[in-house]
């Protein structure tokens, strides 16, 4: 092979496999190599150099510099396989980079097959994978069905690129949004939180640079238009946008439409919030099996905790009491400690030493006991319940048997109180006096706003 055909073959897999110039003229040289390596020894010394100007290729064994064509055509069959696999694995290396580059983006593609449960969806040149643990709960797909997902992961597996698609990830919705709504995709409107259980609710919370821009009415669309398609390509699942705002008194009200909040009680020290809710709402404000108030958390970046304002209350005294009741601990800690957010001894067992000194006026040595008297009472309670549903658990089988069974067995109960139930704080139960803003509304894919300003 002279130097011009060395340049064409070069040219040739650059431009049609996408292979940088550089990746074949060293592929071409160890092929060489190898070949070479064959034909005198593993051991002898061999260097192979390609003019990256003309092409042509010098072998020097031993200092001297020989004639390529040397080698015959056992070498020159060995080089042939060892440039085929250099292709193969530059090939993969480019495959590899440009959709390790994709990953987190939506893309479209077909189903060709099934291996079980798992759908092969055909991606242009290479086949993404579609787990069944991707898939949207209760979605089904037909060979040849278009589908669209977003790139989870890429991974090389021997001459292969593996793409890992979702149809799950809470970045399907994002680029959803980015796709059918113009101001999101030219960042105009951002959107600042996500959260997804998919295949049953997300909640996106948006913001907008331009003051004249309504940005949930731009996301919903005039009658619904926009979020319609997002709802419908992800089959019916609800999508509940939020207002976004920088105050968590105001964005956590926000998040947990459509129930109405009385009162929002911070504890930074916890990383909680207390949201105080009239009794008729505090069903639709925790959601069906914990949804609502599940993903306002994940959206606002706080545990949330709903209660009404008898519950707050009769914790309240729970909790002093149960701190009150501290060896060691000063007259004012059990107060202090639930003006914080601590409402249970499981709370207290995780503080830090530097904090309860703070909050007790002891010594980091003193406050060493008190916590690990919270690390015990937090144990043992636990150990309490478990045996409290242990206990409900036998008396079901019992009444079941003595049925016929017939009653079927009880359902374990969702949660077993201990001995007390502790609290937040007394600077914090200032709620006539604490006026929130009015939260603004969010709107759901169910409830589409008329119109939307920058359609």
């Amino acid at each position: 092979m002279n130097g011009n055909e060395i340049l064409r073959l070069v040219d040739s897999l650059h431009r049609d496999k996408n292979i940088p110039k550089e990746i074949v003229f060293e592929g071409l040289e160890q092929a060489i190599l190898s070949a070479a390596k064959k034909h005198f020894g593993e051991e002898e010394d061999v260097v192979i150099r390609i003019d990256r100007e003309s092409g042509v290729p010098t072998l020097i064994h031993d200092g001297i510099v020989l004639d390529s064509e040397i080698l015959g055509r056992i070498a020159a069959q060995t080089a042939k396989q060892v440039m085929i696999q250099k292709i193969r694995e530059a090939e993969r290396d480019a495959l590899y980079d440009d959709y390790v580059r994709m990953r987190g983006q939506i893309v479209t593609g077909t189903v060709a097959r099934f291996e079980g449960s798992t759908a092969t969806v055909t991606l242009g040149k290479v086949e993404g994978i579609l787990p069944r643990s991707e898939q949207i709960p209760g979605e089904s797909y037909r060979t040849g069905e278009r589908v669209r997902a977003v790139i989870m992961d890429v991974r090389k597996v021997a001459s292969r690129v593996k793409i890992i698609l979702s149809r799950t990830h809470p970045d399907l919705v994002r680029r959803l949004f980015e796709l059918e709504i113009p101001e999101i995709g030219e960042r105009i409107i951002e959107i600042r939180s996500l959260a997804r259980e998919a295949g049953y609710r997300s909640k996106v919370a948006v913001s907008c640079i331009d003051q004249k821009i309504d940005s949930v009415g731009a996301c919903v669309g005039v009658r619904g238009s926009r979020i319609k398609n997002i709802v419908d390509e992800l089959a019916g699942e609800r999508i509940d946008i939020v207002r976004w705002n920088e105050s968590l008194t105001v964005l956590v009200p926000n998040a947990l439409q459509p129930a109405e909040v009385e009162d929002v009680i911070l504890c930074p020290m916890l990383g909680r919030v207390i949201v105080l809710v009239k009794d008729d709402q505090l069903s639709l404000a925790i959601g069906r099996r914990g949804q609502n108030v599940r993903l306002a958390s994940k959206l606002v970046g706080w545990d949330i905790e709903i209660m009404t304002r008898d519950e707050l209350n009769e914790q309240l005294d729970n909790s002093i009491a149960a701190f009150g009741a501290i060896p060691g601990a000063p007259e004012q800690l059990a107060e202090n400690l639930v003006e914080q957010g601590f409402f249970s001894f499981d709370d207290l067992s995780v503080i830090e030493p530097d904090q309860l000194a703070e909050l007790s006026g002891l010594s980091i040595e003193d406050c060493a006991p008190i916590i690990q008297y919270a690390e015990d009472e937090s144990a043992r309670l636990e150990r309490q319940a478990a045996n409290r549903r242990s206990d409900d658990r036998a008396a079901a089988r019992i009444a079941d048997e003595a049925s016929g069974g017939d009653a079927g067995e009880a359902p374990e109960p969702e949660s077993v109180v201990a001995e007390y139930e502790p609290i937040p704080a007394a600077k914090v139960l200032e709620p006539e006096s604490a006026n929130l803003p009015a939260a603004e509304a969010e709107v759901s894919a169910d409830e589409p706003s008329e119109a939307a300003p920058g359609d």
